[in-house]
């Protein structure tokens, strides 16, 4: 409890927490938790299992119970709004006043854009109406951005209306769509001076210092206007400075710092753009807190970890909602109406109630995003952009809305793009770094090439079902055609899966499959075998999860295979994303995963915790057509064996190229096996018992001890030859000494 106090955790938080055990925070969550508590925003990777479901949920919660008791107690936001600690009748970039993905530092001054293919803007927060103002700007990188000035009715996109004045780093001025040469271009350590005098109605700029003469006259029609500093960036980042601390290069002529001006100068901006502030309101179906996971199991992991850390918390209890399809939505809807403080969901059904209004979106404190990756990989950017689109930026309270993002990995260029569309300057706790192999994992290639290997010809009909992608091609034996080869692949793939199975006795292992069909196929085949859902403790008991699967089958055989009532779990990359399961000591993919980040996700499931695990892939030597759906049923009812180019749902799949991609991105080579898949265990130093704990001596390490005796014999007897030469060193310059 004491641990986790120290880091600004409340006590009852921290006593449910030392209720489950959770003596000392896990890595992920030292360090992400006084993050989150201090009201940034944090990118943060980490494996599953190592705590970060804690990592986010703690400061969560504990910030919801906050807002909730302030409201209880009749507090409310001051009307000087503050965002990370500055407030806003300082001068500073207005957060309500900024495109959707342009980010505003702690301070109020340092801005960034990483979009690269749109402009976003800000303005300040103060404008000025007479008199001669200076301001400068330093720039902390190569991106393009344009600063100046600008009235209320300006577009955020500096320079592109007859409202605004702006100066690039192209070297261009611009104004009302024109854009002309001035001065010099600038960049990366350029400091860019910006002058205003409305008294004459020139607007100038300097350069490190250097004048670089009047840029725009200010037409009449707006000089009765308020004049606001502005800027708009592409992938940029700068600093403001208003005068509040030394200007690297001071103005003259008798201009001051903007900060200085008179208070009766001053307009406050109006609230503009799609960054409102929320209005407060006793809305019992607008939570606080938004947390979006990829599956109904995880979604389901989530929730339960967030009833055991509030269960202590109390006046007021805070209220939790899970929303996924596959139930009932009335249900979900009756607590809506009851009043809910934190929501975990999943995409499609917070899609559905977002969308009729059902969910109301404006009091959203927090939008964790959780297993990130997983989410885009499903499709589902662009709902993540619509409901971060409708989220306030600012809380009634005045607080600004923290995004939480959690990744398998923040190497994914999809990833940081997303982060930094909707974040804000986040801390990246990457405790993951790049994708690399656990040393408790020993992971083997088996090539299934149905060229040299003619089992496939004679097992007749006594094989797995397949996909069907060839029912309409002919692949006989003896055709020799690229239909035929890719069915041989599936069928032999199936006895693969089996023999490994056999030879090495596995009595518990997850088994990927590319498609839900090859799911439902690889469980009939085990069924075949004498296994099934059914057999407990049979050789090829199994269970299967995947989307088609109605929730209370997946709850029940997640289950089922964690309590070891059935040894195999047949599921998909997505089905089993997020899914804690410790101690698996086999993996086998049947088919290598469609993203090369995910076969480190799909191995790292065994070898946990100190546990040897044994990881086999099967590795079709030929191009394998597979399904792929495009179309609007994304495959229910669709049997269109097309090539997608042709307008038909399947591709060729080239794992051999896939694996050098994994291979490459490993920065590795992967041993491959024979058919027999009979795996060496010379890397483990012995013989090697996969899913138990690796030894740390005694019998195991006996023979790598003995190999080693006679070196370190060796390096005894060197040792013993340094001393004694140092000695006689020691002693000789003794002796000189005392004959002198």
């Amino acid at each position: 409890m004491a641990a986790f106090s120290e880091m600004g955790v409340m006590p009852e938080i921290a006593q449910a927490v030392e209720e489950m055990d959770w003596l000392l925070p896990t890595d992920i969550q030292a360090e992400s938790i006084p993050l989150i508590l201090g009201g940034g925003d944090v990118l943060m990777a980490a494996e599953t299992g190592s705590g970060k479901t804690g990592a986010f949920s703690i400061p969560v919660i504990q910030i919801v119970y906050e807002t909730l008791k302030d409201q209880q107690e009749g507090k409310k936001g001051k009307t000087t709004i503050k965002t990370g600690g500055a407030v806003l009748n300082k001068w500073q970039m207005n957060p309500y006043d900024r495109g959707s993905a342009f980010a505003i530092g702690s301070d109020g001054l340092c801005c960034q854009s990483r979009e690269v293919k749109e402009w976003h803007g800000c303005r300040a927060t103060k404008g000025v109406t007479k008199g001669k103002y200076y301001y400068e700007v330093s720039c902390h990188d190569q991106g393009l951005c344009r600063i100046g000035w600008s009235t209320m009715q300006a577009s955020l996109d500096l320079g592109t209306d007859k409202f605004g004045f702006g100066y690039g780093g192209t070297g261009k001025k611009s104004h009302n769509k024109q854009f002309d040469s001035y001065g010099e271009e600038f960049t990366m350590h350029d400091t860019v001076g910006c002058y205003l005098d409305i008294d004459k109605g020139q607007i100038k700029f300097s350069k490190n210092g250097k004048d670089l003469g009047v840029a725009f006259e200010i037409p009449p029609h707006i000089k009765s206007q308020a004049l606001f500093a502005a800027c708009v960036l592409k992938n940029a980042e700068l600093k403001f400075n208003f005068g509040e601390e030394d200007f690297k290069f001071p103005p003259k002529d008798g201009f001051i710092a903007l900060c200085k001006a008179p208070d009766g100068n001053v307009l406050k901006s109006q609230h503009t753009g799609n960054a409102q502030v929320a209005q407060t309101k006793n809305l019992p179906n607008a939570p606080k807190a938004l947390i979006v996971e990829p599956s109904r199991e995880l979604a389901e992991q989530t929730l339960n970890n967030v009833k055991q850390f509030k269960k202590n918390v109390d006046n007021p209890k805070l209220r939790e909602l899970l929303i996924i399809g596959g139930v009932a939505a009335r249900d979900q809807l009756s607590v809506l109406e009851n009043g809910v403080d934190i929501v975990v969901g999943t995409p499609g059904r917070l899609d559905d109630l977002v969308s009729t209004g059902k969910l109301n979106l404006s009091q959203v404190r927090f939008l964790v995003l959780d297993e990130a990756d997983g989410l885009l990989l499903q499709g589902y950017s662009d709902f993540i952009n619509r409901i971060h689109g409708q989220i306030p930026q600012i809380t009634s309270d005045g607080k600004r809305l923290q995004v939480i993002v959690c990744s398998a990995t923040l190497h994914s260029f999809d990833v940081k793009k997303l982060s930094e569309k909707i974040m804000h300057f986040p801390t990246w706790v990457d405790l993951k770094g790049e994708d690399s192999v656990p040393e408790t994992v020993h992971h083997v290639v088996v090539p299934v090439n149905p060229k040299s290997d003619k089992l496939w010809e004679r097992l007749g009909k006594n094989h797995i079902r397949t996909d069907e992608v060839h029912a309409k091609d002919n692949t006989r034996p003896g055709v020799n055609s690229s239909e035929m080869w890719s069915e041989a692949i599936k069928i032999l793939k199936g006895e693969y899966a089996v023999r490994a199975i056999k030879e090495h006795k596995m009595d518990q292992a997850i088994i990927f499959c590319r498609t839900k069909i090859d799911c439902d196929n690889m469980e009939q085949y085990f069924m075949q075998q004498g296994g099934g859902p059914d057999r407990k403790g049979h050789q090829f008991s199994c269970v299967c999860l995947h989307g088609d699967r109605k929730p209370h089958e997946r709850k029940q055989n997640l289950e089922r295979f964690k309590k070891g009532d059935v040894r195999f779990l047949i599921c998909t990359d997505v089905a089993a994303r997020g899914i804690d399961i410790r101690g698996v000591p086999y993996v086998i993919n049947v088919t290598l995963p469609d993203e090369k980040q995910n076969y480190v996700h799909r191995i790292g499931r065994v070898g946990r915790a100190e546990r040897m695990g044994l990881a086999i892939s099967l590795v079709a030597t030929e191009k394998e057509k597979v399904w792929y759906h495009v179309c609007s049923s994304r495959g229910k009812g669709c049997y269109n064996t097309r090539l997608k180019e042709d307008g038909g749902c399947t591709i060729w799949y080239n794992e051999m190229q896939l694996l050098g991609e994994i291979e490459e991105h490993l920065n590795c080579t992967i041993s491959q096996v024979e058919p027999d898949i009979k795996v060496p265990v010379d890397d483990f130093d012995g013989k090697v018992t996969y899913g138990q704990r690796r030894a740390t001596g005694g019998g195991t390490y006996k023979g790598h001890v003995d190999i080693l005796a006679p070196t370190v014999q060796e390096l005894a007897a060197l040792e013993k030859e340094a001393q004694t030469s140092f000695l006689h060193l020691g002693y000789l310059p003794n002796q000189l000494f005392r004959m002198f």
